[in-house]
């Protein structure tokens, strides 16, 4: 995972302590199934997403985090859920600390679209129930967003 301009500058002041920083993820899903990414390095599978950078507004973040990733435009939905807490607190291998409050937002695929892993995050994705879901690893905030979206009228197409 690269690391913006924003968030250099502010390691460089402050080191590998713990920095509170916005973010969003992307809950793409196609009936019952959801799609679900697996970063280089990490076991662990979840949504697709990443960190808002100054003067950005969520959801240009998002749809910018989808098509750098999987490389396709994305139709932007309605928010799913705001979440942080515990559950998003991480330590990279290189010590840096960081606390995550994500927005959750739904989105959309056209029709047809290919993945391609754009900026090489990504090793590999996959849809899944919620039921699949369960018997993966993954972080326990993929559970609290997943719950809360299941819980939502699937988008219509546009």
């Amino acid at each position: 995972m690269a690391i913006s301009p924003y968030v250099r500058d502010l390691r460089s002041r402050v080191g590998h302590d713990l920095l509170l920083l916005p973010g969003v993820t992307a809950v793409i899903r196609d009936g019952s199934r959801f799609l679900l990414a697996r970063q280089h390095g990490s076991p662990n599978w979840g949504t697709v997403g990443g960190s808002i950078e100054p003067g950005e507004e969520p959801q240009e973040a998002v749809a910018r985090e989808v098509r750098e990733e999987l490389g396709i435009d994305p139709v932007v939905g309605g928010i799913v859920g705001a979440y942080g807490g515990s559950d998003f607190v991480f330590e990279y291998a290189n010590g840096d600390r960081v606390s995550y409050v994500s927005i959750a937002y739904e989105c959309r695929l056209p029709a047809g679209a290919n993945i391609s892993f754009v900026d090489d995050e990504l090793v590999e994705t996959g849809w899944f129930t919620r039921d699949e879901v369960a018997t993966l690893p993954r972080d326990p905030w993929v559970d609290r967003i997943l719950e809360d979206a299941a819980h939502r009228p699937e988008p219509a197409d546009a």
